[in-house]
Parts: C-alpha cells; sequence; structure tokens
C-alpha cells in the first residue's frame, strides 16, 4: 500500500498519464454501454419475438457470456431474428473484448503503469555520503565514454536528466541517472555538488554558460570542464566560472593536421608524460617499411624506443620480429632531444611539397586548414555548400566548391599529386566512401579522417583511411587528463595512455620478468611509485609495491592485464 500511494499520486500529476487514463475511461463507458444496449435487446426480442420473458440479471448474463464467446449455450434464440441478433452481438464481442480491450489495457493504462512505476524508481538525489562523483548534464557519446573509463577507476558518476520519461529509460539501462533540471541550483544541491570531482557542462554553448554560473552558486570551487563550440564561447565560458573549456571541434581538427605528412617526414607528438615525449612515426615511403623492429635499430640510433605499432587499424606489440608494413604507424617513446635525433634520420627522403587536401569546410576542416597554414603547408579546401563559400576565404590557400564525391573536383583540388587528405565530415558514411574514392585516385596518399563513432572505426580503416581520430574520444581523453591533471595525450583512435595499479603477483618482479607485454600486449612506458616516477624504465627496473604502471595500450588490452594478473599468486 505504501508503493501504490506515491504511484497513483503520479499517475494523477502526470498530464499525458491523465489523458490516457481518461482515454481508457472512455473505451470502458463505450464498452459497458454495448453491454447494456445488447441486454435490452436480448429481452426485447425475447418477448415480443419469442414470447419469452428473462430478467435483467439473465439478459445480462446472456450478452456477457455471446460477447466474451464463452457461449454456454444454456440459453438459446430458437427465430432468425434472434439468431442474427447473436450473430451481431457475438462479433462486436469478437473486437471489443478480444481484440481492442486488451491493447487498450495495455496502451491507456498498464504501460502507464508501468513507466509511473519506473520514473519513481529514478532517485532525485544523490547518497548523503557521496563524494569524489563526476555530474554529467546529459548523457552524449562523450559522458557514455568517459564512464566507461571512470568505472575501473571507481570513480563514482551522475548523469542529470530533466524529461522523467528519458530518466526512467536509462535508469532501466543501469546508467546512474539523477532526475532534475540542469539549470536548477536545487539539481546540483541534491547532488552534492560541493563534494563533487568534477562538472562536465557537455550541452551547448548558452546551456553551458548558465550551467556554470548555476554550479557556481551551489560550489564556488568546484571544477567545471565545459564544452565550447567557438572561440567566441570559450571566452564567454571563462568569464562565467568555467575551469576549463573544451573546443573540441578545433583541436580535433588540429590534431588531423598533426598527423598530415607534408615536407620532410617527421614524426607527430601526440603527448608528453613526465619527460617524455610520445609520438607517431608513419613508416610509407621511408627505409623502415618491410623491416623487423629490431632490424630498424632506432634505439641504437636514437635512443627512443618502438612500444607498438598500428597496422590497418589495428594496434600491435612491438614485438622484436614483427615486421612494418607499407602504411604502418611506430609509436616510440623518448625525450625531446633524441626526437629531434628521430627527425633527422628522415631528411634524406625526397619531400612531397604539393599541397594538402581537406575535405570539408566546417570547424573541424576550418581548423585543420589554419593548423596547416601555420606550418607553412600548402592547403587546397574542398567544400560542398556555396553559401560559406565567403568564409573560407584565407583560410586556404584555394577554395574549390562542389561535392567532394565528384572526381573532377578532387581532381582540380590537386589530389592526384597531394602527400595527404584529410576528411574532415561529420558524416561517418561520407567518410568511409570518401577514403575508398581517395585511395582509388590516389593510391600513395596519407589519407587522416575523422569519424563520429567508435563502431565504424573498423570499416574506415578497411576503408584505407591511414589515420584515424573522433570528436567523442577526443572529449574523453580531454577530459581524462584533466581529471588526472597530465598533459593530454591523443594517440590513433582505439588507443590510450594506460594507468593500472601494480598488481601484488609483479611486486618485486623486473619488467623482463613480468613479461606483461606478451601475456597483454601493453607496453610500459613508466612506473609509478613512493620513490618517484621512473620513465623509459629498463627490462631490469623492479615493479614498486603500490605503485603504477604506465603503458600504452587499448581497453581491451587493459582487460586482459587485469585477468591475467589481479587473481594470480604472489
Amino acid at each position: 500500500m505504501r508503493a501504490i500511494a506515491p504511484l497513483l499520486a503520479f499517475l494523477l500529476r502526470e498530464k499525458s498519464l491523465r489523458q490516457n487514463l481518461g482515454a481508457f475511461a472512455k473505451f470502458l463507458a463505450v464498452i459497458a454501454g454495448t453491454v447494456v444496449a445488447f441486454s435490452v435487446g436480448f429481452r426485447t426480442i425475447m418477448l415480443v419475438v419469442e414470447n419469452r420473458e428473462y430478467s435483467w440479471i439473465t439478459s445480462l448474463y446472456w450478452t456477457l457470456t455471446v460477447m466474451s464467446t464463452l457461449g454456454f449455450g444454456d440459453i438459446t434464440f430458437h427465430t432468425d431474428i434472434g439468431r442474427l441478433f447473436s450473430i451481431v452481438v457475438l462479433l462486436t464481442g469478437l473486437v471489443m473484448f478480444v481484440i481492442v480491450l486488451p491493447f487498450a489495457f495495455i496502451r491507456y493504462f498498464y504501460a502507464p503503469w508501468l513507466e509511473a512505476q519506473i520514473r519513481l524508481r529514478v532517485p532525485r538525489e544523490c547518497p548523503p555520503a557521496m563524494t569524489g562523483h563526476v555530474i554529467f548534464c546529459q548523457y552524449d557519446t562523450i559522458a557514455r565514454g568517459l564512464i566507461e573509463r571512470l568505472k575501473p577507476l571507481s570513480i563514482p558518476y551522475f548523469v542529470i536528466e530533466g524529461d522523467a520519461a528519458a530518466a526512467g529509460a536509462l535508469h532501466s539501462e543501469g546508467v546512474s541517472v539523477v532526475h532534475g533540471e540542469f539549470d536548477s541550483r536545487a539539481t546540483y544541491a541534491a547532488l552534492r555538488a560541493e563534494k563533487a570531482r568534477l562538472v562536465f557542462a557537455n550541452l551547448d554553448d548558452a546551456s553551458n554558460t548558465n550551467v556554470t554560473l548555476t554550479v557556481r552558486e551551489q560550489a564556488p570551487d568546484l571544477p567545471v570542464a565545459a564544452l565550447a563550440d567557438s572561440d567566441d564561447a570559450t571566452d564567454v565560458l571563462e568569464l562565467s566560472g568555467a575551469t576549463t573549456t573544451l573546443p573540441l571541434k578545433r583541436r580535433l581538427g588540429e590534431h588531423l593536421a598533426a598527423r598530415v605528412n607534408a615536407g620532410h617526414i617527421r614524426a607527430h607528438v601526440v603527448g608528453r608524460f613526465r619527460d617524455l615525449v610520445i609520438a607517431e612515426l608513419p613508416v610509407h615511403n621511408t627505409g623502415l617499411s618491410g623491416k623487423a623492429i629490431r632490424d630498424t635499430s632506432l634505439r641504437e640510433l636514437t635512443g627512443m624506443n618502438i612500444v607498438a605499432y598500428w597496422d590497418a587499424g589495428i594496434l600491435r606489440p612491438a614485438h622484436a620480429d614483427a615486421v612494418l608494413g607499407p602504411y604502418s604507424i611506430v609509436i616510440v617513446v623518448g625525450t625531446e632531444d633524441q626526437l629531434t635525433l628521430l627527425d633527422s634520420l628522415f631528411v634524406i627522403y625526397k619531400p612531397n611539397e604539393n599541397p594538402v587536401v581537406v575535405i570539408g569546410g566546417g570547424r573541424v576542416g576550418v581548423a585543420a586548414a589554419r593548423a596547416l597554414r601555420e606550418r607553412d603547408v600548402a592547403v587546397h579546401l574542398v567544400e560542398r555548400s556555396d553559401l560559406i563559400e565567403g568564409t573560407l576565404q584565407g583560410v586556404a590557400d584555394k577554395v574549390f566548391i562542389g561535392d567532394a564525391a565528384d572526381r573532377d573536383i578532387l581532381m582540380a583540388a590537386g589530389l592526384g599529386e597531394a602527400p595527404s587528405v584529410v576528411v574532415t565530415t561529420n558524416d561517418d558514411a561520407t567518410n568511409i566512401f570518401l577514403a575508398i574514392f581517395c585511395r582509388r585516385l590516389n593510391p600513395h596518399v596519407r589519407i587522416v579522417s575523422r569519424i563520429t563513432h567508435e563502431r565504424n572505426l573498423e570499416a574506415i580503416h578497411r576503408a584505407g583511411a591511414d589515420s584515424v581520430l573522433s570528436y567523442s574520444s577526443l572529449g574523453v581523453k580531454s577530459l581524462l587528463s584533466f581529471l588526472r591533471g597530465n598533459e593530454l595525450v591523443v594517440l590513433e583512435e582505439g588507443a590510450d595512455v594506460i594507468v593500472v595499479p601494480v598488481p601484488p603477483s609483479l611486486v618485486g618482479k623486473t619488467l623482463a620478468d613480468s613479461d606483461i607485454r606478451a601475456r597483454t600486449g601493453l607496453n610500459v612506458i613508466a612506473f609509478e611509485g613512493p620513490a618517484g616516477c621512473i620513465t623509459n624504465p629498463a627490462a631490469s627496473t623492479l615493479l614498486p609495491e603500490g605503485g603504477e604502471i604506465v603503458a600504452i595500450g587499448s581497453l581491451e588490452q587493459r582487460e586482459v592485464f587485469m585477468r591475467e594478473y589481479a587473481r594470480a599468486p604472489r
């Protein structure tokens, strides 16, 4: 009874649910009226046509047995008029009782009842003792990806959802959701914002500004990370009190541009960890292509370690006998001086100084073009819409208006001789098509592409893309680096800097004896322990008790590590 009372109150309070109940009540009234009319008809025909008299209770009894198709047969008509009336009653009953009534019951009563129960289960506040949690303003692809990364770190989270039905659906899926309005101070009070670790404002620019100001009223010192769609919005969000802003579209364009081959071959820096530089080096058109990793001699020549390599979109561990393909990309780790020495090894190769082709004149494409021009790289930009042609003047050396699926447009833009092409549209299907098309028109061009959904990562690599980044993945990595206090490291899509605690089974063992790379595929680049951080550790380095392993790999490889070592005897 305690659960029924608030449930009924909720049903009566919701306008849409009240309308459903009203519609169901009207249908029940129609059924009741039909039953009464047929009862009257039965009694009239029996009395007038067949000279038999039955009570009103008997008339109701006959009507219900016939309409419900039970038909006991104890009372029947003896005339054709009576039998015809029975057929009408039977068919009406079939439609009303067998077809319409169950549907109406489920549609207008049972489904709203279940929905109300689900909605009432959605919390409106977090537990009183909650602390160190992350608050999301909506459940989008970035929130979904970050939540998956927070779970292994045992960091709690809550998603704000203003729509009760959507909140109920998320709650049913196992998402930690709270029903409330993102622009209400009461919501952040209920979420104990003053004890939270971070608020992520992942709405539009105006809403994010509102969120930031609202959060500051409740928790003046709480870190707030806010998405920014433009540079102007970045300034406004910072003025409103955001701790950090994430202009992801601009950053995505810049990171795509950083992976472009233009001029002399060089390693592309993707991030730093302490004093280590992490970079990606494409081996296309270099002497490294076709060699085993041990035969590259990069460690002997420069001191840099190859910790992994990409091949056809798959991150592979850097085993000594692994052979690098013509389009492989190696991940190297070392110091700034070692990186400079590495780049100097490739100045002997003649550079392709033809313009880079950028497809798409949106925010990502414009950011990529500007980043390339800052490196004195010539850029030809292809944009389908002539409405924004004026805004693209000065962004690229030349702008070509037309469909990138048109061979003549791409060839006029210089794809046939271009060293690289950057595909920046926000439609994955289009990007996959363009990757295939560009590879067909120029088999040797380096294709750098954006994707929206990680599920299309394998497809776009099969289509011919050499380097791929996604908007959501960049957002997840940016937030994780902010939470950890580390510099952002943006590796190829599907790889990341993985931090795991040293399991008891490995404490005191050397890195060589741990066999981490062979058993899991993770490539260790540092140890963090009570004595400090050891970067680029030697094979003889001992794994510290109470320390952490910093490695490069994928989430799947992290899961393998946890399975291999978490329960292993010490």
